[in-house]
């Protein structure tokens, strides 16, 4: 928690080099979505006094910008899809991850800390977290994917893609070529972008992980830095991922501004503790929501191939629109 002063506000990813503290970053930055940093001044939760002190009340916060987009239906989603399928049949890109949002009234008596709380511990292999700065408002999430940990001198990342349902509470043991080819796809991306920093990494898998009622193919890349000060060039390096954009990288991520139809804001970048000195754990932010004084705004997307089928892909953003819908 940090009580007092303004968390610091970034422009770009590599200011974070040599900073300390708690990290949300957006898919894209944006004077409306700023890279935001959180300096802990509380060690330990604070008393009740001080609590009242500096306590956040949700319903004085401004209410959140809405569009029609934010309100995508099928149709919507039918219209994205077609655009984004015909540069893959042509072969002017490997992949592109097509999102959307979802915007449910908030009920009277919600509460975000009942909310975390009941995700803790229904999704145990994730990572939960509830986040509140004036700059991004309030961000509930559960995400299974690493973009960058450190712990005892070794550094990790992940390639995680391909989804499948769990198949009676099991991990599923057949999967089809595209689930197969989309992982490829990032790992591949993940072992060359660490190569072009000079950088040898040690991959095991890809193998089966479950995330909430889903499972995904993961490969695990570890390695050793030299010297962690800039962390921000590489986490540069490796936002966005192809997970959640796509192949080649720049012009999938050209591509979904000018298509998508509506800003992700915090959804797709990254977020957690960010210490080049200590242990760092930051991940994708995946499965989440916004918080509103009305309203939920839930987001989930999925990569999309050449050989991608449109019912299969909406329904993959429902099942991954259910690890949020279930704790309201």
């Amino acid at each position: 928690m940090q009580a007092s002063g303004s968390a610091r506000l970034f422009d770009t990813i590599e200011e974070l080099n040599e900073q300390q503290g708690f990290v949300i970053a957006p898919f894209k930055v944006s004077r409306e979505c700023p890279i935001v940093l959180i300096r802990r001044d509380y060690s330990e939760l604070p008393d009740n006094g001080q609590m009242n002190c500096i306590r956040m009340d949700l319903e004085f916060l401004p209410k959140e910008n809405e569009n029609a987009s934010e309100r995508k239906t099928k149709d919507n989603y039918i219209h994205c899809f077609d655009s984004f399928i015909k540069p893959l049949q042509e072969n002017r890109l490997d992949k592109l991850v097509l999102s959307r949002s979802l915007t449910l009234d908030r009920e009277a008596g919600f509460s975000p800390a009942k909310a975390f709380y009941k995700a803790c511990k229904k999704y145990t292999r994730s990572y939960i977290y509830l986040c509140h700065t004036p700059q991004t408002g309030t961000w509930l999430g559960s995400t299974p994917e690493i973009i960058l940990s450190e712990e005892k001198g070794e550094w990790h990342t992940v390639a995680l893609a391909g989804t499948q349902p769990l198949q009676n509470e099991e991990l599923p043991t057949h999967w089809n070529e595209k689930n197969k080819r989309e992982q490829q796809i990032v790992s591949n991306y993940i072992h060359d972008q660490l190569q072009s920093l000079g950088i040898a990494s040690t991959m095991e898998g890809p193998y089966p992980v479950r995330a909430g009622a889903l499972c995904h193919l993961k490969s695990d890349f570890r390695f050793k830095l030299e010297e962690s000060s800039k962390l921000g060039n590489l986490l540069s390096l490796l936002h966005p991922t192809p997970a959640v954009c796509g192949l080649p990288k720049e012009a999938a991520y050209q591509f979904i501004l000018e298509h998508e139809g509506y800003d992700r804001r915090y959804y797709s970048g990254f977020i957690g503790w960010l210490n080049p000195e200590g242990r760092t754990d930051l991940y994708v932010n995946l499965r989440c929501m916004n918080i509103n004084k009305d309203t939920h705004i839930l987001y989930a997307g999925g990569g999309l191939l050449s050989s991608s089928e449109l019912n299969e892909e909406w329904q993959e953003t429902e099942d991954k629109l259910l690890t949020m819908k279930t704790l309201l």
